[in-house]
C-alpha cells in the first residue's frame, strides 16, 4: 500500500486479536512499540522496503507471493480479509518465501527497468525516423548504426529543406543521448557484476552475458532461496503445465509465472547459445541440436533455457564453474 496499511495480529492458535488499519506515518511507531515477532506481507510494491524498514526494529520479516495469498481470502475482497488471508497463507506448510532484497539489490534491478524502457524508447525513435525519412525518399539500410550514420548524411545535406534537416538532427540529439544513457547503466551493471562473488559462475554458462548475469545475481543471489533446481525453473515459468484428472495427463505449455523480465533474458540467451551449437560436440550443445530436429527450434530454445536454469542453481550451489562435458561421457554416464 501507499498511504493505507491493514495491520492483523494473531495468538499462538493463529486467532486473531487485533485486525486495524494505519496511516503510513503511524506504521514504523506502530511496530516499535510490539516486541520482536514474525511479520508477514505480501511481496508486492514497497514490501522490500518495509521488510528493511522492520527489521532494523528487530522483526522477522517474510514476504509471500500474492498468489499463495489469493485462494485464502474469505467473503468480499477487503483489506480486512487479505490480512487474514495473508495469516492463513503463511501458515501453509509448502509456502515458500520471497527473500528481502537490500537496497543494493533494488538499486541494480531498477538500473535494467531503466535500461528496458530506454531500448523501447530507441526502437520506437528509430522506426518513426525512419518513416519519415522515407516519406522524403530517403532510405536508410538496416541497423541503428547505419540509420546513425544517414542521419549525420541528411543534416549536412543542404539539398534537404531546413525543416527536414532540424527534424533530423532533433532526432539524431534524441538518438545519440539515449543510447549514452544506455552505455552509462551497462557500465554500472559491469561495475556490479565485477564485484559479485558469483560473477566467474555464472558468465561460465553458455548464453549467459551483462544483462542476463547482472539480473540473475541481484535477484537470487546464490540462490538460496531455492531447494532444487527444479523448484528455481518452477519460480521462472519455465516448467510446462500439467493438466491431470484420473487416467488422464496431459502436458502443456510453459506456466510464465514468476518475473517476466528474466524469463525472458534466460530464454534470449539459450537461443543465442542453442544457434552457435550446431558444430559444437560437448553435450549440452549435442542435447540441443538432438532436440531441435527432434521438437523444433522454438521449443528447443524454451527447453535450453529450461536446463540453462537447473544448470545456473546447481552451480551457484556447488560454487564452481561450467565445464563443457563431452557428448560421449555424457552418453556413458
Amino acid at each position: 500500500a501507499k498511504n493505507t496499511f491493514q495491520v492483523c495480529g494473531v495468538g499462538e492458535h493463529s486467532t486473531p486479536i487485533f485486525n486495524r488499519k494505519l496511516k503510513r506515518n503511524q506504521l514504523v511507531q506502530f511496530f516499535a512499540q510490539q516486541p520482536p515477532t514474525t511479520v508477514v506481507m505480501e511481496a508486492c510494491y514497497s514490501a522490500h522496503y518495509w521488510g528493511r524498514e522492520l527489521a532494523k526494529l528487530g522483526h522477522h520479516t517474510k514476504l509471500i507471493p500474492a498468489q499463495h495469498v489469493t485462494p485464502f481470502v474469505r467473503g468480499n475482497k477487503n483489506d480486512h480479509n487479505d490480512a487474514l488471508a495473508i495469516v492463513e497463507a503463511s501458515q501453509r506448510p509448502h509456502v515458500r518465501f520471497v527473500p528481502v532484497k537490500t537496497e543494493y539489490q533494488q538499486e541494480i534491478l531498477s538500473l535494467h527497468r531503466v535500461r528496458e524502457r530506454l531500448q523501447r524508447n530507441r526502437t520506437s525513435l528509430v522506426n518513426q525516423t525512419r518513416g519519415i525519412l522515407s516519406e522524403f525518399g530517403v532510405i536508410a539500410p538496416v541497423g541503428v548504426k547505419n540509420l546513425r550514420a544517414k542521419l549525420a548524411h541528411v543534416i549536412g545535406d543542404t539539398s534537404c529543406s531546413q525543416g527536414l534537416r532540424n527534424i533530423v538532427a532533433n532526432a539524431y540529439i534524441e538518438l545519440l543521448d539515449t543510447e549514452q544513457r544506455i552505455e552509462d547503466i551497462e557500465q554500472r551493471l559491469k561495475a556490479f557484476l565485477d564485484e559479485h562473488p558469483c560473477r566467474d559462475i555464472i558468465m561460465s554458462l553458455p548464453g549467459v552475458g551483462l544483462i542476463n548475469a547482472s539480473a540473475f545475481l541481484a535477484s537470487i543471489d546464490k540462490g538460496q532461496a531455492f531447494h532444487s533446481p527444479r523448484e528455481f525453473a518452477v519460480w521462472l515459468g519455465l516448467t510446462p503445465q500439467l493438466y491431470a484428472s484420473g487416467d488422464t495427463h496431459r502436458m502443456g505449455g510453459i506456466t510464465k509465472r514468476g518475473d517476466r523480465y528474466l524469463r525472458t533474458l534466460l530464454v534470449h540467451g539459450a537461443r543465442a547459445a542453442l544457434s552457435r551449437a550446431r558444430n559444437k560436440t560437448d553435450a549440452l550443445s549435442v542435447w540441443g541440436n538432438h532436440l531441435v530436429h527432434r521438437r523444433g527450434y522454438n521449443k528447443a530454445v524454451v527447453a535450453f533455457a529450461h536446463r540453462l536454469a537447473r544448470l545456473m542453481w546447481i552451480l551457484l550451489q556447488r560454487n564452481e564453474c561450467y565445464q563443457p562435458q563431452p557428448a560421449l561421457e555424457a552418453c556413458q554416464g
